[in-house]
């Protein structure tokens, strides 16, 4: 099952790239949410290999994710693996700049099942696919505006 969005944004790519890589903010946002985010490899910089490993509770039972850093590419491309529960995932980033001033995010999310539990959610999510699709396009736009209202350093 694939989820995926695409926006403009109105910055240079290389600001939308340390954004989109600012790993700290986003350990910040899960921990607000109620969520706890271990960084696996602490002290090292981040690169592919970094993991992270968050739990979480989701429909009354305890969630766990590793998500690990398959590849980081500047200023163009991030690629995240997830694990969890049997649940695989593979999110992928992609940059381009459209003029020296504007960005074009494309976020893409796939999820493939290892046992038949993972299966039974997936079959279920694929029900409700629809209202999801809409919920991460808006996730992606919201953060394409959060990282177009940021001021750039080389602006």
């Amino acid at each position: 099952m694939k989820f995926s969005a695409r926006e403009d944004i109105e910055a240079p790519i290389g600001h939308v790239f340390s954004q989109v890589t600012d790993f700290a903010g986003f350990e910040r946002q899960i921990l607000r949410r109620g969520a706890d985010v271990r960084r696996i490899d602490v002290g090292q910089p981040v690169q592919p290999g970094s993991s992270w490993d968050v739990a979480f509770t989701y429909r009354g039972r305890e969630r766990r994710v590793l998500a690990t850093i398959a590849r980081m590419d500047a200023p163009t491309d991030l690629t995240i693996t997830m694990a969890a529960n049997g649940l695989d995932g593979i999110t992928q980033i992609e940059l381009v700049p459209l003029t020296p001033r504007r960005t074009r995010l494309s976020v893409s999310i796939e999820l493939s099942a290892r046992t038949l539990s993972a299966r039974l959610l997936l079959q279920s999510l694929k029900l409700a696919k629809s209202n999801l699709s809409n919920r991460f396009k808006t996730r992606v736009s919201d953060l394409a505006k959060d990282i177009a209202d940021k001021p750039s350093h080389s602006a």
